[in-house]
């Protein structure tokens, strides 16, 4: 036998033979402790559950019975009834549903249910009309004032069996649960002890109780992971041997006079965080924020110059060559008066253009480098590396910021994002990070106006609307859900389609331009340098153009099919148009009436601000598609959810910086919650140092 009665295996316990204890194998059950952390995945409150002898006339009320009885019948017009009896002890309750005959092959004697519902008494009987119904296990004689726990469970697995089993489990062994907080700090935080919380979960007397050992585990999960990110950021910042880059009044004029336009406020906050950073001595770890047409790359080429002007290189690595090439066009137009040497680093570079960029890259001779992943090969060799900008960052999957580190020298780290980040997400993906925020617009830019359309006679209006905008010189765009699509429902609103059929009807007589990830990446660009020149007066696209396409005359964007967007995606989109002078308009195109896709689409047209449709985004979708795939959002959380735990993140948040900030977290009395964090989040996170 084991040291610990926890590590006993489960073949040991009674009731447990070898063939339930291979059930309990298959959803990772080995030992006692095992059975205990099986925690139950909700539970069914049954306190609520009433006698038929004290049901009230239209009053909500919850029963449960045995069934005795069911009938489908069809009656007049075809319409069908469909009911089903309950027994239940003191008396009988009819659930009743009209149309929907498939209900009945739901149910069948002798099955024990609770119905939910509003009781009316029809000729001294008790009825409800489409009641919800829960299924009981046939064990329960008397269900009425249970919590009743539900696990998961295999095939040839009963909840009873696993509930009796657990309840036992619990019985003798929830009292050996370690804690691994520290009395005081449980009793500062108003924490149920971790044992009594296990106790809570499977055998809940009230829901209060159930609510309360829940809290404990979310605020654990959530603790610990703070507590990673907040050893990180330690890590990160107590790095001494960045480049010490302190900008001098005479550096700000001199980058200042480059711009062709005053920065905002809130651009010359950002900078000033910014230089902050670079004049620590310890290196920044810094996420600029910034809304769409907010002004970002000029942040990122004040901090690139500062660098250059304290003698050392900056790269900024975009996810696409179509927006590293629209950051180096941008660049270019800044520092066309400008002696920096920079360059283009791309996969389209040929052989002898590529040796010889790296060449000067490794000579120190390229003082700005620009490019997309290829900054990142084995075969680059920087001279002086000071600073990294990394923009779009979440594209990429993982920073990787380990290829620009060396013994000698760690960067400065500066990750750059258009797309706005709920403030929970800012907690937890971002967590380690200092942020910047900016929101203000530059002046004279007008917030687009956006129109979804649904109608017919709508749509007219908006194809006579992008018409009269062509025929007055503005260009536009028409973004596409899929380049093709072999669904036939579907194809009419494919980029092909779209770009094939444009031309021969609604648009014949303008000029039209097709782009998607698909085509040749020179191609792409030669379309792309097409419209920006005004050749090309209407755009069809995927989206490509989702970030980082800057076209001043492009005022009018059509979205087909927008209610296949997520929110934030649909305002990167919309931030393409209206970045000139003129007036940008945004048209939604909408098929559907689901209720939550016109919810979408409307808080779409009411509001510009990106961070209200960031937070919006997060509540109707969650975390994992915010950047428009599952994998990015996904996190390390067992049982916290941010949206419903938003309040207990932020409060896990301040208690972890604190604990780590002030070396707390150090002290002996919190080894065993340290030793949880390492074993956790040590490697996902390379806390090899903080041990």
């Amino acid at each position: 036998m084991s040291e610990s009665p926890l590590e006993t295996p489960v073949q040991f316990l009674n009731g447990v033979g070898p063939e339930r204890a291979e059930l309990l194998h298959r959803i990772g059950i080995q030992t006692v402790e095992d059975l205990l952390w099986h925690l139950p995945r909700s539970v069914l409150d049954l306190t609520d559950v009433r006698p038929v002898n004290e049901l009230e006339d239209d009053q909500v009320a919850s029963v449960c019975g045995k069934v005795v009885d069911l009938d489908a019948r069809t009656i007049s017009r075809g319409r069908t009834i469909t009911s089903i009896l309950l027994d239940c002890g003191d008396g009988f309750l009819k659930g009743t549903w009209f149309n929907q005959p498939w209900v009945i092959k739901r149910f069948f004697q002798g099955q024990l249910l609770m119905f939910s519902g509003k009781a009316k008494k029809r000729s001294g009987k008790w009825e409800m009309s489409h009641p919800q119904y829960q299924v009981l296990e046939e064990d329960l004689d008397n269900p009425q004032g249970l919590i009743l726990p539900k696990y998961s469970l295999t095939e040839g697995l009963k909840m009873y069996q696993i509930r009796r089993l657990i309840r036992a489990v619990v019985d003798e062994y929830a009292h050996l649960i370690p804690d691994y907080l520290p009395e005081a700090f449980l009793q500062e935080q108003s924490l149920t002890p971790l044992s009594q919380a296990v106790i809570q979960m499977h055998k809940p007397q009230t829901m209060e109780e159930y609510h309360a050992g829940v809290h404990r585990l979310i605020y654990d999960d959530l603790l610990e992971f703070q507590l990673a990110l907040a050893m990180r950021r330690r890590l990160w910042t107590c790095v001494d041997n960045a480049p010490l880059l302190k900008v001098t009044a005479k550096v700000d004029a001199r980058i200042r006079r480059l711009f062709p336009y005053d920065l905002t406020d809130g651009q010359n906050q950002a900078i000033q965080e910014v230089s902050d950073d670079l004049g620590s001595g310890r290196a920044m770890h810094r996420m600029l924020q910034a809304d769409v047409g907010a002004g970002k790359t000029a942040i990122a080429i004040y901090a690139m110059l500062s660098t250059i002007a304290g003698g050392y290189q900056a790269v900024l690595m975009a996810p696409t060559e179509l927006l590293a090439v629209q950051h180096w066009e941008t660049i270019n137009e800044i520092l066309k008066e400008s002696r920096v040497k920079r360059c283009l680093l791309t996969g389209s570079l040929s052989a002898s253009e590529r040796k010889a960029t790296l060449e000067q890259i490794e000579s120190g001779e390229q003082q700005l480098i620009i490019g997309t992943q290829a900054v990142v090969q084995k075969d680059v060799k920087y001279h002086d590396l000071g600073l990294v900008i990394i923009d779009e960052q979440h594209k990429f999957g993982v920073m990787q910021r380990a290829h620009f580190t060396s013994d000698q020298n760690t960067p400065h780290m500066l990750v750059m994002t258009a797309t706005p980040i709920p403030r929970s997400l800012c907690m937890t993906q971002f967590g380690e990070l200092d942020i910047s925020v900016v929101t203000e617009l530059p002046p004279g830019r007008q917030p687009v106006i956006t129109s979804r359309v649904s109608t017919n006679p709508q749509r007219k209006k908006a194809w006579d609307f992008l018409r009269a905008q062509i025929a007055t010189g503005r260009q536009a765009y028409i973004v596409c859900p899929s380049i093709e699509s072999g669904d036939e429902q579907n194809r009419r609103f494919s980029a092909e389609e779209v770009y094939r059929r444009l031309q021969k009807s609604e648009l014949a007589s303008v000029s039209i331009g097709l782009v998607h990830g698909q085509i040749d990446r020179e191609e792409r660009a030669e379309i792309m340098s097409q419209f920006h020149q005004g050749d090309i007066q209407v755009l069809v696209s995927t989206t490509v153009v989702e970030v980082g396409v800057d076209v001043p005359n492009a005022t009018l964007m059509v979205i087909l099919q927008a209610d296949r967007f997520g929110l934030s995606q649909l305002h990167q989109l919309r931030g393409r148009v209206g970045r000139g002078v003129h007036q940008g308009n945004c048209f939604l195109f909408s098929y559907t009436e689901s209720e939550d896709a016109l919810k979408r689409l409307s808080a779409m047209e009411e509001t510009n601000d990106g961070f209200k449709i960031a937070e919006a985004d997060f509540q109707t979708r969650g975390p994992g598609d915010i950047f428009g795939t599952r994998q990015h959002g996904e996190l390390p959380l067992r049982v916290a959810d941010l949206r419903r735990d938003e309040a207990i993140l932020h409060e896990t948040r301040e208690v972890a910086l604190r604990l780590v900030e002030k070396g707390e977290f150090d002290q002996p009395r919190f080894a065993p919650l340290k030793v949880r964090v390492l074993e956790r989040f040590g490697q996902l996170m390379d806390l090899g140092q903080s041990g």
